[in-house]
């Protein structure tokens, strides 16, 4: 018996100490007790320094006291579960956490296990801004809608009347002469009107976009730092070269996005039989400015949903986080700025993303 238990103990150890996921116990005194390898490496602290400090002290101001209103549900003995909130690394970076937290009240201890989630805060965060962009960009439509239709409607209304006396057997030659100039001028004034109200719309949208160089390595290796557990779990392997082109004249934040989108789904999407491997190549020959993007996954079926892949709200695997929006956004940052992104896939043999930037 004193055998077994022995067992059991040492593997339920190999289990804490190598597991992926971050697990820890917590005493009701608000200190780490236990706290797993794969934990202590993402926050960055030391044993001892995990072990001295009150745990509240490693959660981000903003959510620490929702977080100690949870804590007093698990001191009364109430389990908590699909909690989410932030923890401050020693490097100073922000991680989302989702709990699931069990009570011991005999031991007075907390048992908990957390996953990453930062990357899926991030994408959300950016699919939150993007909708709130496009429901901008949908109100100034409808400004100039009801803009046009205002302020146009009268030479509209001119224009109908010159067309209706233009044929009158009344006109004279010279009278229809006048009148054909007439309405030259007023088709010429309303040509006008529209392209100015389209112009500043257009300058309104793109005034809000910032474009400056941006470094391929630079914005790769951020992407990698903020999804460093995805990738570390996924097994994902990488081949980048940026020799060929190393920057490009593009916007920061929608580069992030790209990487971000194009990365998670390779490792979303991955085959089960086989671990994500990533091939990221940059090319500048003639002026022509190239991002090519492969992955060895699920792939699609391209004479089925080829001409949809680009579109919102599109979903081609059963994955329950797929939100049909990712691939959306990296086609819509690219053209925004006047690119292009097309794709090569075939099913079970991945998938070839080509960008072709504003030269």
């Amino acid at each position: 018996m004193l055998e077994a238990l022995a067992s059991a103990d040492i593997q339920l150890d190999s289990f804490f100490d190598l597991s992926m996921d971050y697990l820890c116990v917590a005493g009701y005194d608000g200190y780490f007790r236990k706290i797993n390898p794969a934990f202590i490496e993402l926050l960055g602290y030391s044993k001892e320094e995990l072990f001295s400090s009150l745990i509240c002290e490693f959660i981000y101001e903003e959510d620490r006291e929702l977080t100690a209103s949870h804590r007093k549900s698990l001191i009364n003995n109430k389990p908590l579960v699909n909690f989410e909130n932030r923890y401050i690394c020693k490097s100073g970076e922000l991680v989302w956490l989702h709990w699931t937290s069990i009570p011991m009240p005999d031991k007075q201890l907390v048992y908990a296990i957390a996953k990453n989630i930062t990357h899926k805060k991030n994408l959300e965060s950016e699919r939150i801004s993007h909708v709130a962009h496009l429901s901008k960009i949908n109100q100034q439509l409808k400004q100039l809608n009801y803009t046009t239709s205002h302020d146009l409607r009268s030479p509209v209304n001119n224009l109908l009347y010159l067309a209706d006396i233009l044929g009158s057997n009344d006109n004279s030659y010279e009278d229809n002469e006048k009148i054909l100039e007439y309405i030259k001028q007023s088709a010429q004034g309303l040509k006008t009107s529209l392209n100015s109200y389209v112009d500043a719309l257009k300058e309104n949208e793109e005034s809000n976009v910032r474009v400056e160089e941006v470094y391929f390595e630079t914005i790769f290796q951020k992407v990698q730092n903020s999804i460093s557990s995805l990738i570390k779990d996924s097994k994902a392997k990488f081949y980048a070269d940026f020799s060929g082109m190393e920057s490009v004249e593009f916007n920061t934040s929608y580069m992030e996005s790209i990487f971000l989108n194009l990365i998670t789904n390779s490792i979303k999407y991955a085959r089960p039989d086989s671990f994500p491997e990533i091939k990221i190549i940059t090319t500048g020959n003639n002026g022509e400015k190239t991002f090519t993007f492969s992955d060895n996954g699920l792939g699609f079926d391209m004479e089925k949903v080829g001409h949809l892949i680009f579109n919102l709200n599109q979903r081609f695997h059963n994955t329950k986080d797929s939100k049909g929006v990712g691939l959306y956004l990296v086609h819509n940052h690219i053209t925004s700025l006047g690119g292009s992104v097309s794709v090569e896939s075939k099913v079970n043999e991945g998938s070839t993303f080509t960008i072709k930037f504003k030269s």
